[in-house]
């Protein structure tokens, strides 16, 4: 199947993931994981009727971006951000799903005064052990959030996890169930909406969506395997 199949496919099964938990599909929103992808490709899944793109290294997204910079993609940074990388990232993105330290939060609000820009951002939390993951540990996020909150230019917006990969998706499921509570905590906390939760990719994010997903980051489920 072609790319603009693939995305019919994933709408549906969206819809029918909403309508399980009773939700509306409209506060769910696919974002393409472009990640080694073509622009070609890009295009494409554009015209599908894609909007958010999210883009996992910086210098790959400085050579792909402005090759696409004549349809208005929404561009988001989904992974780890070196400090040494905002100055450029604050250029190329509209949202930061990855802000994992109050250093880095620094860095990108020194760097967005510079310019007089105003950056969306998530908080990436750590649910699982693993050394490849990154993110905040659970403990650390509403101190993380009051401090992101006071800065100028950065917008808390959601919250975001990568977990562990596992055959059997219900084994991923209390990991987006967790991401959810400490969501919903947080913002009993802040006395403040958190509107979004970027969760669940190609083979999980049926079960994310039913666990309160706003944002599903799919890559191979639309473009096909990875050709790396």
């Amino acid at each position: 199947m072609g790319i603009r199949e693939n995305v019919k496919r994933i709408k549906e099964r969206i819809e029918k993931a909403c309508e399980r938990a009773k939700r509306n599909p409209d506060e769910v929103f696919i974002l393409a994981a472009s990640k080694t992808r073509a622009p070609e490709e890009i295009r494409k899944a554009f015209e599908a009727g894609i909007k958010l793109f999210g883009e996992n290294r910086v210098q790959e997204a400085r050579e792909k971006i402005p090759l696409l910079s004549d349809i208005p993609i929404e561009w988001h940074m989904i992974g780890h951000l070196q400090k040494n990388k905002v100055k450029y990232a604050v250029n190329l993105f509209k949202v930061i799903e990855s802000v994992d330290s109050k250093e880095l939060a620094d860095e990108l609000e020194k760097r967005l005064s510079k310019i007089g820009k105003k950056l969306e951002v998530f908080i990436e939390v750590k649910l699982s052990p693993e050394e490849t993951k990154h993110g905040c540990s659970p403990n650390e996020v509403e101190e993380l959030a009051r401090y992101v909150l006071e800065l100028k230019h950065l917008d808390l917006k959601g919250l975001m996890t990568v977990p562990p990969y596992f055959e059997d998706v219900e084994l991923v499921r209390p990991y987006f169930r967790r991401l959810r509570k400490i969501r919903d905590r947080l913002e009993d906390s802040l006395g403040m909406k958190i509107p979004h939760l970027s969760m669940g990719m190609s083979h999980d994010f049926e079960v994310a969506v039913e666990e309160g997903a706003t944002i599903v980051r799919i890559g191979t489920a639309i473009f096909g395997p990875r050709n790396y």
